[in-house]
């Protein structure tokens, strides 16, 4: 299962909190042994802009003298 969470300080440590869903799903009980993979989340904006325009001419800066 793949979940998105946030790392949190406990202590002198790091701590990630797995959500309830997956710990219902698994089965998972305290102090049970685990193996998980870190990767760094990273938001797709792809489509943010949508709508502001193609760039035209009259959008570029004129040369000042």
């Amino acid at each position: 299962m793949v979940a998105i969470t946030r790392i949190r300080a406990l202590g002198g440590s790091l701590a990630v909190t797995i959500p309830n869903e997956i710990v219902k799903k698994q089965r998972l009980k305290e102090d049970e042994v685990v193996e998980i993979e870190i990767k760094k989340y990273r938001q797709n904006y792809f489509g943010a802009l949508k709508g502001i325009g193609s760039y035209k001419r009259e959008d570029r800066m004129q040369d000042r003298e």
